[in-house]
């Protein structure tokens, strides 16, 4: 795709937006075509560490044992220890509200069957359980800066039930240089995780949080 068209669809969406009062994001949306998405080989899933990062700070809780506790409440925004499970469990508002709080849950691997009874039901169906692939799932041994900065970069791209895709590429105060760059970073993964490659893109478009979307391809 040239890089004109988005250099061009950056600078449409920043016409004529109204002042907000938050820093919007820069959202990519994909329409997929020609997948089956009841077949698991079609299903997209996957996790993209942005070379520049989203622009904002992703919130992280950490769900751990004794043997991280001390330094999970040093580095994540939240921390949650294994003996507080069952209050949580208890009260399906309080993980509801959680789930909607934070970005990424990060788990101590050998305590992942109890994170998964006290927060399954929740989380999973969100999207929000500790995944492995996102490197949420870590040691009782390990240090936990690097997995903190590193999610801070992370995104999840994912079609599994429909075949529009919507992911933040940055905001509106980054360069449009890093936004290009984080733009064909999600862009170029995602074509060489699908069967088709571009034969499965329908349609590229690029929006504000609360603009109007330009089409792109």
């Amino acid at each position: 795709m040239e890089k004109e068209l988005i250099i061009q669809a950056l600078k449409d969406i920043r016409k004529d937006q109204a002042k907000r009062n938050f820093k919007q994001s820069v959202d990519l949306i994909i329409n997929l075509q020609s997948l089956d998405l009841k077949k698991p080989e079609h299903q997209v899933e996957f996790f993209v560490n942005l070379q520049n990062g989203k622009g904002k700070l992703n919130k992280i809780c950490a769900l751990v044992g004794p043997e991280l506790k001390d330094e999970a409440a040093k580095v994540f925004d939240k921390t949650i220890e294994a003996d507080q499970f069952d209050k949580y469990a208890a009260d399906k508002k309080a993980q509801k509200k959680l789930s909607e709080e934070f970005d990424f849950f990060v788990a101590q691997a050998n305590i992942m069957a109890k994170v998964a009874s006290a927060f399954g039901r929740v989380l999973g169906p969100r999207g929000k359980m500790p995944n492995p692939k996102a490197g949420c799932v870590v040691p009782p041994k390990l240090q936990l800066k690097p997995v903190y900065d590193k999610l801070q970069k992370t995104i999840r791209v994912k079609a599994k039930t429909s075949l529009a895709i919507q992911v933040p590429i940055g905001s509106e105060d980054m360069d449009d240089s890093k936004l290009l760059d984080n733009y064909f970073n999600i862009y170029n993964t995602l074509v060489n995780a699908l069967p088709l490659h571009e034969n499965n893109i329908k349609s590229v478009f690029m929006k504000l949080t609360m603009g109007h979307s330009y089409r792109i391809l």
